[in-house]
């Protein structure tokens, strides 16, 4: 079988990471191309993993005959562009979260994908990960009954400098970080939610509200079937990246992450009673790397992805509806129209 060739584009942190794991650690690929707006960090990076080929730009990029694929890795800003573009140009796409920052944007790209007859995933990595996989196959095994409740955390270490929200190039909190425990909570409940209403907070950096952004945002979940959940998202708790999730069920209950059991349990930057992963690519290094790998066993095996286009426009319907709720100080129903 021939190597799938590949393509990255937008090589900042996740997008090099996505390479990195493409030339070294997934043998049936074939890193064959980057591409970045940066055109000199694009060049920087093919260097350093030994590949002939970069670029300044996507388009340039996706005249290559030699590759089937293409990873999105830009800002967020970028991703439903880039999913049509290169679903015209008829590859297969393994796009970052989120999938878009809107709903329509996100219905464009799918509808695009469908009408080239290109395949699309959708970078959910968590559910690559070995924890939350052990837990899947747990709770669908019926240890935990019915699920009722759906709780997760999500904090990431540090402050991003205000530059990052100036830019506008990614979405908000919802969308840039929440996205992730939405994929969750439909994964893990095996159930679609419904209504959502979300509270937010910009106190110790009131600055953001100018950026249309948050510090930290908490959004109560209401599931289809009568399940009830709660996402908390915190942009810079400073002691560590801290992620765990819960399912609570009417047999008992599964956590994913958590902190030694003590009864008081200290969490600061210079000290603490516990460590914690320091950073998003530490904490889900193996995560991301079997998403990879299955993606490109899905694609050179001609199978659909494990984590599909729809997946990723559900998520951006959570987040669309607790960023409206937000903004509204309401609840608010999560819109499945197409």
């Amino acid at each position: 079988m021939s190597k799938l060739g590949v393509g990255v584009v937008g090589v900042g942190e996740m997008g090099k990471r996505h390479a990195e794991n493409l030339r070294r650690l997934v043998p049936p690929a074939k890193l064959v191309a980057v591409a970045d707006a940066d055109a000199a960090r694009a060049k920087q990076v093919a260097a350093e993993l030994e590949i002939e080929h970069s670029y300044s730009s996507l388009d340039a990029m996706l005249e290559r005959k030699d590759i089937r694929c293409i990873v999105i890795a830009t800002p967020d800003k970028f991703h439903a562009d880039a999913v049509r573009a290169a679903a015209a140009a008829g590859k297969d796409i393994l796009c970052e979260k989120p999938l878009a920052l809107n709903s329509e944007d996100a219905r464009s790209a799918l509808k695009t994908v469908e009408k080239a007859g290109v395949r699309l995933q959708v970078g959910f990595m968590r559910r690559y990960d070995p924890a939350y996989a052990a837990a899947k196959k747990r709770i669908e095994a019926g240890e935990i009954g019915e699920r009722v409740i759906f709780k997760s955390i999500g904090r990431d270490k540090d402050a991003p400098p205000i530059a990052y929200y100036k830019s506008r190039l990614n979405g908000m909190l919802f969308f840039a970080s929440s996205i992730h425990d939405f994929d969750l909570a439909r994964w893990l409940m095996q159930d679609e939610v419904s209504e959502v209403h979300a509270y937010m907070t910009v106190a110790i950096r009131p600055e953001l509200e100018q950026c249309g952004d948050i510090v930290a945002g908490v959004v109560n979940l209401k599931f289809q079937k009568g399940a009830i959940g709660n996402v908390e998202s915190y942009a810079q708790c400073i002691y560590g990246y801290d992620v765990r999730t819960e399912i609570i069920g009417s047999k008992g209950s599964i956590l994913v992450g958590g902190l030694r059991q003590t009864s008081a349990t200290f969490l600061r930057a210079d000290v603490g009673s516990y460590d914690v992963a320091d950073h998003f690519l530490t904490r889900f290094a193996d995560a991301y790397l079997a998403e990879v790998r299955d993606f490109v066993d899905n694609m050179l095996n001609d199978r659909d992805p494990r984590v599909t286009g729809t997946d990723g426009l559900r998520a951006v319907e959570i987040a669309v509806a607790a960023q409206t709720s937000c903004l509204n100080s309401v609840a608010c129903a999560v819109d499945k129209s197409v």
